[in-house]
């Protein structure tokens, strides 16, 4: 619920100074439950995707940028849970999972809807957060 401390390479952080990139969540079971209601926004984009999108969006190669979006969307909200779960609790992998599926994904579905080159800008960093996500993870961070 906001306040707390996060420790990261042995360096002790206040929630209150962390950088808001990163978003300042310290709860564990907070984290699960946004990557629950995360994973479920992910199968609504998904089927909306394969759906409704359909209709409004003629090149191939955008549709497959929003199934491209709403896989990783979903499988970093899985990863975003098992992050938050009791002996696997990573605070940085979670918020690193998060920000590469505000920053990938979400460019990504923007990207798509408008045809504004600009929002795929941001999508490189998205990945970088996905790949430091798994470090995080890997390293207990």
């Amino acid at each position: 619920s906001g306040g707390g401390n996060a420790e990261y390479m042995g360096i002790q952080l206040s929630c209150s100074l962390a950088p808001p990139f990163f978003f300042c969540f310290c709860n564990t079971s907070m984290w699960f439950q946004v990557g629950a209601f995360s994973g479920a926004a992910a199968v609504a984009l998904g089927a909306f995707g394969a759906h409704g999108l359909k209709k409004k969006v003629a090149d191939l190669q955008m549709l497959q940028n929003w199934n491209t979006a709403s896989q990783y969307h979903l499988i970093h909200s899985l990863a975003i849970t098992m992050s938050a779960l009791p002996g696997r609790q990573s605070l940085w992998a979670s918020r690193f999972f998060a920000s590469g599926i505000l920053l990938f994904s979400g460019s990504l579905y923007a990207y798509t809807l408008t045809s504004n080159k600009k929002f795929g800008m941001s999508a490189p960093i998205g990945g970088v957060c996905y790949i430091m996500g798994w470090v995080c993870l890997a390293i207990g961070a």
